[in-house]
């Protein structure tokens, strides 16, 4: 009976595997779709891993052993049909980041691998730890606007990086400035190497040509065939061009990276920013995926995926990925049904490291920079600030200094800057809530915005307010001071009637607030009243004993109840009010 019931068990938790779900759920009309499109999503998957390598300041194969492993993690445990992972253009500046300072003045490449590895162990393990525990909703941390601003920021510095390759030359510097500054000064000097800089420029135009009049053609193939064609025709290494030379061969050897202890503390907060923009790309690309297919995004199970991705890349000599709108878009184009898309395309990339490492040898470096560079033009969303401006001058300036800071102070403050400017922000709505004076308005049921209905009427004596957010320790002193306000007014009201349906909760420091703010109120012979008050937050008050100061019969189910009340006991008729200000 027992060995049944943990067999049943076992076969309840396997089937709770995505990729077994898949499997046992795949349909035989999906094969041959899944076969093309994981053919077409190759011929992206190969240069874009690659050059997203380089970006990161890794070894190129590295991003082809990260693409492999990520893929064939996320298909056994990520709940998307199609979403593909892999490296990523908007993490690499990240990763460059947090390990090439860590890495010995010589640039040991054994040791930028192990420290990137690390560091996609660590991120897997944020992931996982984070679906255990439920935390899908920090996705939310980083806004719309910071998250625009950010992401242009990021593009300006990925854009600045690799125009020294583009044009066959480096530059050293710590920081944007000084890359512009260094970039400008070996220009003049004549450092730019015609011939790179021809396959650069070229290569940029061509992918932007086919993407604008060839949609479906991907356009980072057609420029990486014809980058490698005019390498092995033009002999471009004799003239200066820098090459990809041949790949080492074979499968990703399992490896445990190995650094040092104290390097563990200095790649965590990488790890923390590299997982919440993973997590935020994921969630937002798997949400406007899943729309088109009819799923459900479930944000803990995508972490799960992206996690156990991100540990299969750091066992196999890879780094930290994340999910790609682009790549998924190309297999989904090309006739997508499940995650056998991205086996597919991993066993290829195998095969050809296996059987054919020498493909890529003529692909010239200036041609992977072109590559990175039209990424990051994708990255950057100018209309979205222009929207801002138009809609919103405050989020227009949380836009615009999570900018600056990705552009000034580099990228990993720049996303420190970026969730601290969302969370203030979120903040600064609580602490300075929008509130206003209520009135009547002919032909309209309810009571209405005094600013937006100047005309609105009003009792004698009566201040309808309304305050729209909860009371807390942040904003109670702000709730108290515009209540002593509207009581100092001449003539003095006799009620002031909160229509507390947005008071969401009273924490007890507000609590403090509202008794001494309603005995100050009654030696003036004013009452505090409530209405719509919720009722969660009316046993709070009860619990807080506040009914000793605030009368019990000054809590209203409905403001036109309150109204009521007060129409009764003084006999007041609504006037048009004798002073329009604003309160």
């Amino acid at each position: 009976m027992t060995s049944g019931r943990v067999g049943r068990d076992l076969r309840s938790r396997l089937r709770s595997v995505p990729g077994i779900r898949a499997v046992s759920s795949y349909r035989r009309e999906w094969l041959v779709k899944d076969l093309v499109a994981g053919v077409v999503l190759t011929t992206l998957l190969v240069p874009q891993g690659m050059a997203y390598a380089e970006l990161a300041g890794l070894p190129a194969i590295t991003g082809l052993y990260t693409t492999i492993l990520c893929l064939l993690g996320y298909a056994v445990c990520g709940p998307s049909r199609i979403l593909v992972l892999g490296p990523d253009s908007s993490l690499g500046p990240m990763i460059a980041a947090t390990v090439l300072p860590l890495v010995a003045a010589g640039g040991d490449p054994d040791r930028a691998v192990a420290l990137a590895s690390v560091l996609a162990l660590m991120v897997a393990a944020i992931m996982i730890l984070a679906s255990v525990a439920k935390l899908g909703f920090i996705a939310d941390l980083i806004s719309k606007p910071t998250m625009i601003g950010y992401m242009n920021g990021l593009a300006l510095t990925i854009l600045i990086g690799q125009l020294p390759k583009l044009l066959g030359f480096e530059v050293e510097a710590d920081n944007l400035i000084g890359e512009c500054i260094g970039f400008v000064r070996a220009l003049g000097n004549g450092a730019a190497v015609p011939a790179a800089a021809a396959v650069g420029v070229g290569g940029i135009v061509v992918v932007l040509v086919v993407q604008r009049f060839l949609p479906k053609v991907p356009g980072v193939l057609v420029m990486v065939v014809l980058a490698i064609g005019a390498a092995a025709v033009l002999d471009l290494g004799a003239h200066g061009v820098m090459l990809v030379g041949e790949l080492p061969r074979g499968f990703p050897p399992f490896t445990i990276p190995e650094v040092r202890l104290g390097d563990l503390t200095l790649l965590v907060g990488g790890a923390v920013g590299i997982a919440l923009v993973s997590l935020a790309d994921t969630i937002s690309n798997a949400s406007a995926f899943a729309a088109r297919t009819g799923q459900e995004v479930r944000g803990n199970q995508e972490m799960a995926g992206i996690g156990v991705a991100n540990l299969a890349a750091g066992l196999f000599q890879g780094f930290p990925v994340s999910t790609s709108g682009s790549r998924t878009a190309v297999a989904e184009r090309a006739g997508a049904r499940s995650q056998l898309t991205g086996v597919v395309g991993a066993a290829l990339i195998v095969l050809m490291l296996v059987l054919a490492p020498g493909l890529f040898r003529n692909l010239p470096q200036p041609a992977l920079a072109a590559v990175v560079i039209t990424a990051s033009l994708s990255l950057a969303d100018v209309g979205g600030v222009v929207r801002l401006w138009r809609q919103r001058r405050t989020d227009f300036l949380l836009c615009w200094v999570a900018f600056v800071g990705v552009a000034l102070l580099g990228v990993l403050p720049g996303i420190a800057i970026a969730v601290g400017l969302s969370v203030l922000n979120v903040f600064r709505r609580a602490w300075w809530p929008y509130h206003t004076v209520l009135g009547r308005v002919q032909g309209l049921e309810g009571y209405h915005d005094v600013r937006s209905y100047p005309e609105a009427a009003r009792l004698p004596g009566l201040v309808l307010y309304r305050f729209d957010a909860p009371l807390f320790f942040a904003n109670a002193r702000t709730f108290r001071d515009e209540i002593r306000r509207l009581a100092d007014t001449d003539p003095r009201p006799s009620w002031i009637v909160v229509a507390a349906e947005p008071m969401t909760d009273v924490d007890t420091t507000a609590a403090d607030v509202l008794e001494e703010l309603d005995e100050r109120l009654n030696a003036d012979r004013v009452h505090l009243v409530f209405a719509e008050l919720k009722d969660p937050v009316r046993r709070k008050i009860e619990r807080y004993e506040l009914t000793r100061t605030i009368d019990p019969r000054h809590f209203f189910p409905t403001v036109e109840a309150a109204v009521a009340a007060y129409r009764l006991r003084t006999g007041a008729e609504w006037d048009p009010p004798a002073d329009t200000e604003n309160s």
